[in-house]
C-alpha cells in the first residue's frame, strides 16, 4: 500500500509537471501571439488590429484562469478579424476602382474643358487682334472723312464764290447785251427810214460827210452808222458768247461739284 501510494504521487507530481510546461508553452504561444499582433498594428497604425491584441490578451487571461482553450476563441477572433479586413480591403477595393473611374473621367473632363479653354483664349486673341486692326482702320477713316470734310467745305466755299462770279458776270452780259441790242435796234429803226439818195456809196458819203451841213437841216450818216451798226453787232456776238461761255462754264463747274459731292 506504501507502494501503491508512492507510486500513486509520483504519477501526480508527473501530471503537475506536464501541466505546468504545456502552460508555459501556451503562455509562450499566446504571448508571441500577441506581440506579432502588436507590431503588426503599430506597423500598419491599425486601431482594428491594436484592439484584437487587447482582445487576445484577455482571452488569454481568462482562459488561463478558467482551465478553457483559449486558443479557440483567440482563433476565432483572428477569423473574425481576418474577414474584416478582407471585406475592408474589397470595400477598398471598390472604393478605389470607384476613385479611379472618378479621376479618369475627371481627368477627360479637365482635358477637354482645357482643350476649350485654348480653343477660347485663341478667339479671345483673335478678337483682340481684330479689334486692334478695326480701331486703327477706324482712326484711319476718320482721319478720311475729317480730311474730306474740309474738302468738302473748300469746295462749297468755291462753289459759292464762282457761282456768285457768275451770277455777276451773267448780270453784267445780259445788261450789256440787252444795252447794245436795244442800241442796235434804235439805230437800224433810224437808219432804216433814210430816203433812198443817200443811200450811196463810201466815196459819195464821204464826199457827202465833207460838204458842210445846213444849220437848219440835219441828215443821217448812213456810212458811219453802219460802221457802228458793225461794230455793236460785234459787240453783240462777244457778249453772247461770252454769256453762253459762262452758262457752259457754270453748268459744267455745278456738275462737277455735284458729282465730287456725291462721291465723297
Amino acid at each position: 500500500e506504501t507502494s501503491a501510494g508512492a507510486v500513486s504521487q509520483s504519477y501526480s507530481f508527473v501530471q503537475l509537471g506536464s501541466r505546468a510546461r504545456m502552460q508555459s508553452r501556451a503562455d509562450l504561444a499566446r504571448s508571441e501571439v500577441i506581440t506579432l499582433v502588436k507590431r503588426l498594428a503599430k506597423q500598419h497604425h491599425s486601431a482594428a488590429l491594436a484592439q484584437l491584441a487587447s482582445r487576445i490578451a484577455a482571452v488569454a487571461r481568462y482562459g488561463a484562469a478558467s482551465g478553457e482553450d483559449p486558443f479557440a476563441k483567440v482563433k476565432g477572433l483572428i477569423v473574425d478579424m481576418i474577414a474584416k479586413l478582407e471585406k475592408q480591403a474589397a470595400d477598398e477595393t471598390t472604393e478605389k476602382a470607384y476613385c479611379d473611374e472618378q479621376m479618369a473621367k475627371t481627368e477627360a473632363k479637365k482635358s477637354e474643358l482645357e482643350e476649350d479653354i485654348a480653343k477660347m483664349t485663341s478667339k479671345i486673341d483673335q478678337a483682340a487682334a481684330r479689334s486692334a486692326q478695326l480701331k486703327e482702320e477706324i482712326a484711319e477713316l476718320q482721319s478720311e472723312l475729317s480730311a474730306l470734310a474740309k474738302q468738302q467745305a473748300e469746295m462749297d466755299k468755291i462753289r459759292q464764290e464762282t457761282h456768285a462770279d457768275y451770277v455777276q458776270a451773267k448780270a453784267d452780259l445780259e445788261l450789256g447785251l440787252n444795252g447794245v441790242r436795244r442800241a442796235l435796234q434804235v439805230l437800224r429803226d433810224y437808219y432804216a427810214a433814210a430816203p433812198p439818195a443817200f443811200v450811196q456809196g463810201e466815196a459819195k458819203f464821204s464826199a457827202f460827210m465833207q460838204q458842210p451841213a445846213a444849220p437848219e437841216k440835219h441828215s443821217k450818216a448812213l456810212g458811219a452808222g453802219q460802221s457802228i451798226i458793225g461794230i455793236l453787232e460785234v459787240c453783240e456776238s462777244d457778249l453772247a458768247s461770252n454769256l453762253a461761255k459762262e452758262e457752259t462754264e457754270e453748268s459744267d463747274a455745278q456738275d462737277e461739284y455735284e458729282k465730287m459731292t456725291q462721291d465723297n
